[in-house]
């Protein structure tokens, strides 16, 4: 049985990351970058596609996790019948260096660990070259394979069976140190890190990032959590954002819906900057919007998506036949097919983005505006033309009702923009567009026969994406035509209890098979009912969804209710930004209550 897609913890430097099991099994690591090829990739297949395992060699050991605070440094603690130790996982941040260090401290009696290191460069499908170059008292191995080479250092590994092993023993108070570091295979071999310094410097600033959060209010645990889950899969020298650190983990398990998540997305990436804005980071907010600079620089025609973590384009998906899929969950993929696709509620999204970065501090450059009326140039140019949705569906483009919002959210930030904000532009054409984007959407997206509006022009279905509609100010929370498509989505889209993007059954995605609901969507519920005066159960929901996180705070992309498992990318961006927006939406809710509770009783004293 593969290990649960829950069972993993995220390490990360803000350059990369690792996905480490509760086995104490690095089976995901990408160097140097999130979007490299992996090294260790038994995440999406088996031990023979790469790992890293590190754990007592007693087989009944109990294991107990956590993050040393506010940190993605992981101690994992090992109870054995022969004594306790504790691993010491992390990717330090510093140096400038790719580094995975693993530290090894007795705690009680003695412990024996046992070693394993599979090394498959480039998706599996690079077996390195692999040679001792250390010596007794410090022993090391490097491995090399095309571009690609590391160092790893600590007690001293052995061949065995294309793998190279180690066993050791802690002792109370001894510590034993392990550390892996990629560099390029031309270059010359790394010198060791200083562990003791790389553990204070990485806890240092994490700490100190996290104390920057300005957040007081319900789930707050939940919350810091996935503020740094936002950070750590930020690149921290591009201030690109990626979806998630994994590829092709199954949003139906055993089936082709497998996607490639390591890549940036304007829309994912401006959802998660405002949420960073409104809890404090302007400077985040600053960064990405140099990288959205850089993106999309040229004729707005060309403008993408998605991108890679440095701004690039081609993306083209590809299948791994090397990589059997995750419980044989193929194909693997890496690049994403939807770099083609026209999405036209992206334009949307980061127009919303900007004009929050705008409203926090980051003011407008010489080339930061003109970019804005470059998109809506292209947004105009594009009016007539169907999508392919936030979803991103693969079946025929539609007019997606969310999407025209999105394209009616974006002449409005501009008419503010230039009414408001006093920047240059043509706000009495973005006006008229706006307004003839407002009398089609209240025409065709809302269908008065069902009485709710709908996923798009010419159906009657509903989709979760509509629960956007009132976070962009197209419509109140409380509007009776929200209020009708909530009710119908509680009726077509909950699954015991958990909401679904849309219903998969009515081929409108154009992919075979099924999916689990989606996590996302189901903050937005919370988001709506805190917002429309159900706030009961609001606080009930975001309860249910909060416990579903695993025990180091992370969350996937989907939720299969009947395994009780984690499906889909993890961990994964848009749920965990869906949370924080949703426990601020409950902090709110709770506010405007109380709010009333104070002007009902001046009233009653009166």
């Amino acid at each position: 049985m593969p290990t649960p897609i829950e069972d993993y913890a995220l390490l990360s430097d803000c350059h990369s990351a690792a996905l480490v099991s509760r086995e104490g099994s690095i089976d995901w690591l990408c160097l140097p970058r999130y979007d490299s090829p992996s090294m260790f990739g038994a995440l999406v297949g088996t031990k023979d596609h790469g790992r890293w395992r590190l754990r007592p060699s007693d087989p009944d050991a109990r294991a107990t996790r956590r993050y040393d605070g506010p940190t993605f440094v992981l101690v994992t603690r090992w109870e054995t019948s022969t004594g306790v130790a504790e691993v010491i996982d992390l990717m330090p941040h510093a140096g400038g260096r790719a580094d995975v260090i693993r530290r090894v401290r007795g705690v009680s009696g003695t412990v024996r660990f046992h070693e394993e290191l599979r090394i498959r460069f480039d998706y599996a499908r690079a077996l390195p070259w692999v040679r001792q170059v250390g010596t007794a008292e410090a022993p090391a191995l490097v491995a090399t394979a095309g571009p690609d080479a590391i160092v790893v250092r600590g007690p001293r590994l052995r061949r065995a069976d294309h793998s190279h092993t180690a066993s050791f023993d802690v002792a109370a108070g001894e510590t034993v140190d392990l550390q892996l570091t990629w560099f390029r295979s031309h270059k010359s071999v790394p010198e060791p890190a200083d562990v003791d310094e790389a553990i204070d410097e990485t806890i240092e600033w994490w700490n100190e990032w996290a104390g920057r959060i300005d957040y007081e209010g319900p789930h707050r645990d939940r919350v810091i959590r996935s503020l740094l889950v936002l950070r750590a899969l930020t690149h921290e020298a591009t201030g690109g954002i990626v979806a998630a650190v994994s590829t092709s983990l199954p949003e139906d398990f055993g089936g082709v819906r497998n996607w490639d998540y390591r890549y940036v997305w304007l829309r994912d990436a401006s959802l998660t900057l405002e949420v960073l804005l409104d809890h404090g980071f302007v400077h985040e907010g600053h960064e990405w919007r140099r990288w959205l600079l850089r993106a999309v620089a040229g004729d707005p025609a060309d403008v993408q998506i998605m991108y890679g973590i440095a701004g690039e384009r081609d993306l083209a998906e590809r299948i791994l036949p090397e990589l059997p899929g995750y419980d044989g969950a193929a194909p693997v993929r890496i690049g994403n097919g939807a770099v083609e696709q026209y999405q036209a509620d992206v334009m949307g999204e980061v127009m919303v983005g900007l004009e929050a970065a705008r409203m926090a501090g980051a003011e407008e450059t010489r080339f930061s505006w003109p970019l804005q009326r470059a998109l809506l140039a292209f947004v105009e140019a594009n009016l007539d033309r169907p999508d392919n949705g936030i979803w991103e569906v693969r079946g025929e483009p539609r007019y997606f009702t969310q999407s025209r919002v999105m394209i009616w959210a974006a002449f409005d930030r501009g008419v503010r923009a230039v009414r408001e904000g006093g920047l240059d532009g043509p706000a009495d054409r973005w006006e008229r567009l706006r307004n003839r984007m407002k009398d089609e959407i209240d025409k065709h997206g809302y269908d008065e026969s069902v009485g709710h509006f709908v996923q798009a022009y010419g159906s009657t279905e509903v989709d979760a994406s509509l629960l956007l509609l009132p976070e962009v100010g197209y419509c109140r929370p409380d509007d009776p035509r929200m209020l009708r498509t909530v009710v119908a989505m509680e009726r077509d889209l909950l699954h015991d209890g958990l909401l679904h993007r849309y219903r998969t059954t009515t081929g409108v995605d154009g992919i075979p098979g099924h999916e689990h609901p989606f996590l996302a969507c189901s903050f937005w519920l919370v988001e709506q009912y805190a917002t429309s005066g159900r706030q009961e159960e609001a606080a009930q929901l975001m309860d249910r969804l909060c416990a579903l996180a695993n025990d180091v705070g992370l969350l996937s992309e989907e939720y299969d209710v009947e395994a009780g498992r984690h499906a889909g990318n993890t961990p994964q961006a848009l749920s965990h930004l869906a949370l924080v927006r949703a426990a601020d939406a409950l902090m709110g809710a709770r506010g405007r209550a109380a709010d009333r509770r104070r002007y009902d009783g001046h009233a009653s004293d009166r």
